[in-house]
Protein backbone atom coordinates (compact mmCIF):
# COMPACT_ATOMS: atom_id res chain seq x y z
CA UNK A 1 0.00 0.00 0.00
CA UNK A 2 1.30 3.37 -1.06
CA UNK A 3 0.36 6.22 1.29
CA UNK A 4 0.29 10.08 0.96
CA UNK A 5 2.20 12.04 3.70
CA UNK A 6 1.31 15.31 4.80
CA UNK A 7 3.56 16.69 2.37
CA UNK A 8 2.12 15.52 -0.57
CA UNK A 9 5.30 12.71 -1.11
CA UNK A 10 4.26 9.17 -1.70
CA UNK A 11 5.06 6.92 1.44
CA UNK A 12 6.28 3.54 -0.01
CA UNK A 13 9.72 1.52 -0.64
CA UNK A 14 10.35 3.36 -3.63
CA UNK A 15 11.41 5.87 -0.82
CA UNK A 16 14.18 4.03 0.29
CA UNK A 17 17.55 4.94 -1.12
CA UNK A 18 18.32 3.04 -4.69
CA UNK A 19 21.17 2.21 -5.67
CA UNK A 20 22.43 3.23 -8.98
CA UNK A 21 24.49 2.45 -11.85
CA UNK A 22 25.90 5.45 -12.72
CA UNK A 23 28.81 6.17 -15.20
CA UNK A 24 31.68 8.13 -13.55
CA UNK A 25 34.42 10.77 -14.90
CA UNK A 26 37.20 11.12 -12.66
CA UNK A 27 39.52 13.46 -14.34
CA UNK A 28 39.23 15.07 -17.99
CA UNK A 29 40.53 12.73 -21.06
CA UNK A 30 43.42 14.07 -23.44
CA UNK A 31 41.13 13.18 -26.77
CA UNK A 32 37.56 11.24 -26.62
CA UNK A 33 39.79 8.21 -27.58
CA UNK A 34 40.68 8.14 -24.33
CA UNK A 35 37.66 8.96 -22.20
CA UNK A 36 37.53 5.54 -19.74
CA UNK A 37 34.57 6.13 -17.72
CA UNK A 38 34.18 3.60 -15.41
CA UNK A 39 30.42 2.15 -14.03
CA UNK A 40 30.04 2.46 -10.18
CA UNK A 41 27.12 1.94 -8.05
CA UNK A 42 26.24 5.48 -5.78
CA UNK A 43 23.00 5.56 -2.99
CA UNK A 44 20.68 8.12 -4.68
CA UNK A 45 17.41 9.11 -2.76
CA UNK A 46 15.29 12.28 -2.63
CA UNK A 47 17.19 15.08 -0.82
CA UNK A 48 14.36 17.41 0.16
CA UNK A 49 10.54 17.24 -0.60
CA UNK A 50 10.87 19.33 -3.69
CA UNK A 51 13.11 16.37 -5.36
CA UNK A 52 12.16 13.24 -7.38
CA UNK A 53 13.64 10.22 -8.07
CA UNK A 54 13.76 9.23 -11.64
CA UNK A 55 14.30 5.73 -13.34
CA UNK A 56 15.85 6.39 -16.59
CA UNK A 57 14.76 4.71 -19.46
CA UNK A 58 17.09 6.92 -21.88
CA UNK A 59 19.35 9.41 -21.84
CA UNK A 60 20.66 11.23 -25.04
CA UNK A 61 24.44 11.72 -25.63
CA UNK A 62 25.48 15.50 -27.00
CA UNK A 63 28.17 17.04 -28.16
CA UNK A 64 28.81 18.73 -25.28
CA UNK A 65 28.52 15.80 -22.86
CA UNK A 66 31.43 14.57 -24.64
CA UNK A 67 33.87 17.67 -25.01
CA UNK A 68 33.20 18.23 -20.99
CA UNK A 69 34.80 15.06 -20.81
CA UNK A 70 38.09 16.17 -22.61
CA UNK A 71 37.76 19.75 -20.85
CA UNK A 72 36.56 21.48 -23.45
CA UNK A 73 33.60 22.58 -21.31
CA UNK A 74 34.88 25.20 -18.33
CA UNK A 75 31.84 24.62 -16.13
CA UNK A 76 32.78 20.56 -15.88
CA UNK A 77 33.51 19.56 -12.52
CA UNK A 78 35.24 16.13 -11.96
CA UNK A 79 34.42 13.65 -10.61
CA UNK A 80 30.93 13.42 -11.81
CA UNK A 81 28.11 11.35 -13.41
CA UNK A 82 27.79 12.61 -17.73
CA UNK A 83 24.63 13.70 -19.45
CA UNK A 84 22.16 16.44 -19.38
CA UNK A 85 19.11 15.03 -21.13
CA UNK A 86 17.02 12.28 -19.93
CA UNK A 87 13.87 10.12 -19.75
CA UNK A 88 12.07 7.95 -17.48
CA UNK A 89 9.15 7.24 -15.19
CA UNK A 90 9.38 8.57 -11.56
CA UNK A 91 9.71 6.47 -8.41
CA UNK A 92 9.73 8.96 -5.61
CA UNK A 93 8.29 12.66 -5.46
CA UNK A 94 5.71 14.87 -5.36
CA UNK A 95 2.44 12.20 -5.21
CA UNK A 96 1.26 13.79 -8.49
CA UNK A 97 4.20 12.53 -10.49
CA UNK A 98 4.86 9.14 -9.23
CA UNK A 99 4.18 6.84 -11.90
CA UNK A 100 4.34 9.28 -14.82
CA UNK A 101 6.92 9.31 -17.46
CA UNK A 102 8.38 12.52 -17.75
CA UNK A 103 11.87 13.69 -19.70
CA UNK A 104 13.95 16.98 -19.13
CA UNK A 105 17.03 18.57 -19.82
CA UNK A 106 19.76 20.68 -18.35
CA UNK A 107 22.41 22.79 -18.15
CA UNK A 108 24.00 21.76 -14.90
CA UNK A 109 23.53 18.23 -15.30
CA UNK A 110 26.14 16.57 -15.96
CA UNK A 111 27.95 19.40 -15.86
CA UNK A 112 28.34 20.99 -12.77
CA UNK A 113 26.51 18.36 -11.14
CA UNK A 114 25.80 14.51 -11.53
CA UNK A 115 23.98 13.78 -14.48
CA UNK A 116 21.79 11.66 -16.68
CA UNK A 117 24.16 8.97 -17.64
CA UNK A 118 23.03 6.60 -14.91
CA UNK A 119 20.15 4.25 -14.05
CA UNK A 120 18.10 6.53 -11.59
CA UNK A 121 18.45 10.36 -11.26
CA UNK A 122 17.35 12.76 -8.33
CA UNK A 123 16.68 16.26 -9.98
CA UNK A 124 14.38 18.49 -9.13
CA UNK A 125 10.25 17.98 -9.23
CA UNK A 126 9.85 21.27 -10.96
CA UNK A 127 12.57 20.14 -13.42
CA UNK A 128 10.40 17.48 -15.04
CA UNK A 129 7.72 17.85 -18.04
CA UNK A 130 5.55 15.14 -18.71
CA UNK A 131 6.00 13.16 -22.05
CA UNK A 132 3.29 13.93 -25.09
CA UNK A 133 1.54 10.90 -25.29
CA UNK A 134 2.38 9.41 -29.21
CA UNK A 135 6.39 9.86 -28.01
CA UNK A 136 8.62 6.70 -26.69
CA UNK A 137 10.82 7.22 -23.83
CA UNK A 138 14.03 7.07 -26.45
CA UNK A 139 12.43 10.11 -28.37
CA UNK A 140 11.87 11.88 -25.38
CA UNK A 141 15.06 11.71 -24.54
CA UNK A 142 16.67 12.54 -27.60
CA UNK A 143 14.34 15.93 -27.78
CA UNK A 144 16.70 18.13 -25.13
CA UNK A 145 19.65 20.09 -25.90
CA UNK A 146 18.77 20.85 -29.49
CA UNK A 147 15.18 21.51 -29.35
CA UNK A 148 16.07 23.99 -26.19
CA UNK A 149 18.65 25.43 -27.51
CA UNK A 150 16.45 26.29 -31.13
CA UNK A 151 13.76 27.45 -28.87
CA UNK A 152 15.89 29.42 -26.23
CA UNK A 153 17.44 31.04 -28.70
CA UNK A 154 13.69 32.28 -30.82
CA UNK A 155 12.40 33.06 -26.76
CA UNK A 156 15.36 35.51 -26.85
CA UNK A 157 15.18 36.82 -30.46
CA UNK A 158 11.62 37.20 -30.48
CA UNK A 159 9.73 34.10 -31.99
CA UNK A 160 8.84 33.54 -35.68
CA UNK A 161 5.79 35.25 -37.02
CA UNK A 162 3.85 33.79 -39.90
CA UNK A 163 4.95 35.92 -43.06
CA UNK A 164 8.60 36.27 -41.44
CA UNK A 165 11.27 34.49 -43.26
CA UNK A 166 13.90 32.37 -40.78
CA UNK A 167 17.62 31.64 -42.45
CA UNK A 168 19.32 28.30 -40.84
CA UNK A 169 23.14 28.56 -41.06
CA UNK A 170 24.03 24.50 -40.86
CA UNK A 171 20.38 23.30 -41.35
CA UNK A 172 20.90 19.49 -41.07
CA UNK A 173 22.66 19.70 -37.86
CA UNK A 174 20.10 18.92 -34.64
CA UNK A 175 20.05 22.66 -33.96
CA UNK A 176 19.41 23.72 -37.17
CA UNK A 177 16.65 20.86 -37.61
CA UNK A 178 14.80 21.66 -34.17
CA UNK A 179 14.89 25.40 -35.55
CA UNK A 180 13.67 24.59 -38.63
CA UNK A 181 10.65 22.52 -37.15
CA UNK A 182 9.75 25.36 -34.70
CA UNK A 183 9.47 28.24 -37.31
CA UNK A 184 8.08 26.28 -39.66
CA UNK A 185 5.56 25.45 -36.59
CA UNK A 186 4.87 28.69 -35.96
CA UNK A 187 3.85 29.95 -39.68
CA UNK A 188 7.45 31.47 -40.57
CA UNK A 189 8.91 30.88 -43.93
CA UNK A 190 12.43 28.80 -43.91
CA UNK A 191 15.72 28.82 -46.01
CA UNK A 192 18.11 26.59 -44.65
CA UNK A 193 22.07 26.59 -45.53
CA UNK A 194 23.98 23.38 -46.02
CA UNK A 195 27.98 22.96 -46.72
CA UNK A 196 26.96 20.74 -49.95
CA UNK A 197 24.05 19.13 -52.09
CA UNK A 198 21.64 17.70 -50.27
CA UNK A 199 18.28 18.22 -49.19
CA UNK A 200 16.73 19.00 -45.60
CA UNK A 201 16.99 16.08 -43.39
CA UNK A 202 14.13 16.35 -40.80
CA UNK A 203 10.69 17.07 -40.44
CA UNK A 204 9.16 20.44 -41.44
CA UNK A 205 5.38 21.82 -41.40
CA UNK A 206 6.01 23.23 -44.54
CA UNK A 207 8.30 23.80 -47.47
CA UNK A 208 12.57 24.70 -46.71
CA UNK A 209 13.97 25.65 -49.57
CA UNK A 210 17.64 24.47 -49.83
CA UNK A 211 20.92 27.14 -50.37
CA UNK A 212 24.29 25.09 -50.95
CA UNK A 213 26.97 27.38 -49.98
CA UNK A 214 29.80 25.27 -52.07
CA UNK A 215 27.72 26.27 -54.96
CA UNK A 216 26.01 29.66 -54.20
CA UNK A 217 26.55 32.80 -53.31
CA UNK A 218 24.68 32.73 -50.11
CA UNK A 219 24.12 36.30 -49.32
CA UNK A 220 22.88 37.18 -53.04
CA UNK A 221 20.76 33.67 -53.06
CA UNK A 222 19.03 35.06 -49.71
CA UNK A 223 18.52 38.54 -51.14
CA UNK A 224 17.01 36.86 -54.33
CA UNK A 225 14.44 34.70 -52.51
CA UNK A 226 13.30 37.66 -50.34
CA UNK A 227 13.00 40.60 -53.20
CA UNK A 228 16.00 42.04 -52.00
CA UNK A 229 14.85 42.33 -47.94
CA UNK A 230 16.73 39.86 -46.57
CA UNK A 231 16.08 37.26 -43.44
CA UNK A 232 14.36 38.49 -40.75
CA UNK A 233 15.90 36.47 -38.30
CA UNK A 234 19.10 34.27 -39.13
CA UNK A 235 19.92 31.36 -36.65
CA UNK A 236 23.81 30.83 -37.21
CA UNK A 237 24.43 26.98 -35.87
CA UNK A 238 27.75 27.07 -36.68
CA UNK A 239 29.63 30.15 -36.02
CA UNK A 240 32.58 32.37 -37.38
CA UNK A 241 32.61 30.25 -40.78
CA UNK A 242 28.78 31.62 -41.79
CA UNK A 243 29.11 34.89 -39.80
CA UNK A 244 29.55 37.01 -43.07
CA UNK A 245 26.64 35.36 -44.81
CA UNK A 246 24.63 35.49 -42.15
CA UNK A 247 25.45 38.84 -41.17
CA UNK A 248 25.03 40.02 -45.15
CA UNK A 249 21.65 38.40 -45.41
CA UNK A 250 19.59 40.42 -42.58
CA UNK A 251 16.83 42.58 -43.47
CA UNK A 252 17.00 46.20 -41.91
CA UNK A 253 15.75 45.21 -37.87
CA UNK A 254 16.69 41.70 -38.70
CA UNK A 255 18.02 39.74 -35.58
CA UNK A 256 20.56 37.22 -35.81
CA UNK A 257 21.06 34.28 -33.11
CA UNK A 258 24.65 32.57 -32.16
CA UNK A 259 24.98 29.53 -30.28
CA UNK A 260 28.50 28.39 -31.20
CA UNK A 261 31.78 29.31 -32.55
CA UNK A 262 34.51 27.72 -34.11
CA UNK A 263 37.04 31.32 -33.91
CA UNK A 264 36.38 33.45 -30.76
CA UNK A 265 36.92 36.79 -33.12
CA UNK A 266 35.28 37.70 -36.53
CA UNK A 267 35.84 41.04 -38.26
CA UNK A 268 32.39 43.22 -37.44
CA UNK A 269 31.66 45.84 -39.37
CA UNK A 270 29.95 48.33 -36.66
CA UNK A 271 28.28 51.01 -39.06
CA UNK A 272 26.59 48.01 -40.82
CA UNK A 273 25.36 46.77 -37.41
CA UNK A 274 23.96 50.61 -36.23
CA UNK A 275 23.04 51.46 -39.56
CA UNK A 276 21.05 48.14 -39.92
CA UNK A 277 19.43 48.49 -36.82
CA UNK A 278 19.91 44.71 -36.31
CA UNK A 279 19.77 42.51 -33.15
CA UNK A 280 22.72 40.06 -31.92
CA UNK A 281 21.47 37.78 -29.62
CA UNK A 282 23.69 34.90 -27.76
CA UNK A 283 22.74 31.59 -26.51
CA UNK A 284 24.45 29.62 -23.71
CA UNK A 285 22.10 26.42 -22.99
CA UNK A 286 24.80 25.25 -20.04
CA UNK A 287 23.82 28.42 -18.12
CA UNK A 288 20.27 27.30 -17.94
CA UNK A 289 19.13 25.46 -14.61
CA UNK A 290 17.02 22.46 -14.47
CA UNK A 291 13.84 24.50 -14.00
CA UNK A 292 14.66 26.70 -16.50
CA UNK A 293 15.58 24.18 -18.70
CA UNK A 294 12.31 22.84 -18.26
CA UNK A 295 10.23 25.97 -18.99
CA UNK A 296 11.60 25.93 -22.43
CA UNK A 297 10.30 22.31 -23.28
CA UNK A 298 6.77 23.12 -21.46
CA UNK A 299 6.74 25.98 -24.71
CA UNK A 300 7.30 23.06 -27.25
CA UNK A 301 4.84 20.21 -25.58
CA UNK A 302 2.22 21.62 -27.43
CA UNK A 303 3.70 20.95 -30.90
CA UNK A 304 4.67 17.66 -29.94
CA UNK A 305 1.43 16.51 -28.67
CA UNK A 306 -0.23 18.00 -31.66
CA UNK A 307 1.89 16.45 -33.87
CA UNK A 308 3.44 19.51 -35.79
CA UNK A 309 6.76 19.01 -34.03
CA UNK A 310 8.37 15.77 -34.09
CA UNK A 311 10.93 13.60 -32.10
CA UNK A 312 14.45 12.90 -33.80
CA UNK A 313 14.31 9.45 -34.80
CA UNK A 314 16.66 6.92 -33.04
CA UNK A 315 18.22 4.44 -35.02
CA UNK A 316 19.09 1.18 -33.70
CA UNK A 317 22.80 1.77 -34.73
CA UNK A 318 22.59 4.61 -32.53
CA UNK A 319 21.80 3.26 -29.06
CA UNK A 320 24.33 2.11 -26.41
CA UNK A 321 24.31 0.20 -23.03
CA UNK A 322 26.56 2.16 -20.28
CA UNK A 323 29.21 -0.45 -20.75
CA UNK A 324 30.17 1.34 -24.21
CA UNK A 325 30.07 4.84 -23.35
CA UNK A 326 33.54 5.26 -25.01
CA UNK A 327 31.75 4.22 -28.04
CA UNK A 328 29.24 6.78 -27.82
CA UNK A 329 30.85 9.65 -26.31
CA UNK A 330 33.08 9.25 -29.99
CA UNK A 331 30.36 8.61 -32.14
CA UNK A 332 28.70 12.22 -31.22
CA UNK A 333 32.42 13.75 -31.94
CA UNK A 334 32.19 12.07 -35.68
CA UNK A 335 30.37 12.99 -38.67
CA UNK A 336 27.75 11.09 -38.30
CA UNK A 337 23.89 12.21 -38.05
CA UNK A 338 22.03 9.87 -35.65
CA UNK A 339 20.93 11.11 -32.31
CA UNK A 340 22.94 8.78 -29.60
CA UNK A 341 21.42 7.50 -26.72
CA UNK A 342 21.71 4.84 -23.54
CA UNK A 343 19.76 2.84 -22.47
CA UNK A 344 20.49 2.54 -18.75
CA UNK A 345 17.78 -0.20 -17.46
CA UNK A 346 17.27 -1.51 -20.81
Amino acid sequence: MHAKTDSGRIDSAASATIAARCLRLTAKAETVEAVAPSIETLPLGCAGPADALVEIRAAAVNPSDAKAAIGLMPYAKFPRTPGRDFAGIVIDGPAELVGKEVFGSSGDLGIRRDGTHASHLVVEAAALVEKPAGIGLAEAAGIGVPFVTAQEGFRRAGMPKAGETVLILGLNGKVGQAATQIATWQGARVIGVVRRAEDYAGHASAAVTVIDSSREDVVARVRELTGGQGADIVFNTVGEPYFAAGTGSLRVTGRQIFIAALKQTVPFDIFSFYRGRHTYVGIDTLALSSTATAEVLRDLVPGFASGALKPFPIEARAIYPLDRAREAYVAVLSAARDRVVFLPNG
